[in-house]
């Protein structure tokens, strides 16, 4: 699955316009990488999102094509 897609699909940013865009500024890291929004993202991956001053990092558990609000968190674990 896409890294834009996942991110919205997981919930960790609202829009898909808004994870591409923040992909595209080198917000995102994958591994340590900048990531482009055509990346495939993998269980395992490691995810670092910087929002502002502050970066989030999680770990992909799992990835699905679609998730409820109940069940995104489901789809990785912060660390």
């Amino acid at each position: 699955m896409r890294l834009d897609k996942y991110l919205k699909v997981s919930r960790l940013i609202k829009r898909r316009t808004v994870a591409k865009t923040a992909a595209d500024n080198e917000r995102v890291l994958v591994n340590g990488k900048e990531a482009k929004p055509a990346y495939q993202v993998k269980v395992g991956d490691i995810i670092e999102i910087a929002f502002g001053q502050r970066t989030l990092k999680v770990e992909v558990v799992d990835v699905a094509e679609h998730a409820n609000k109940a069940d995104a968190s489901a789809l990785y674990r912060e660390i």
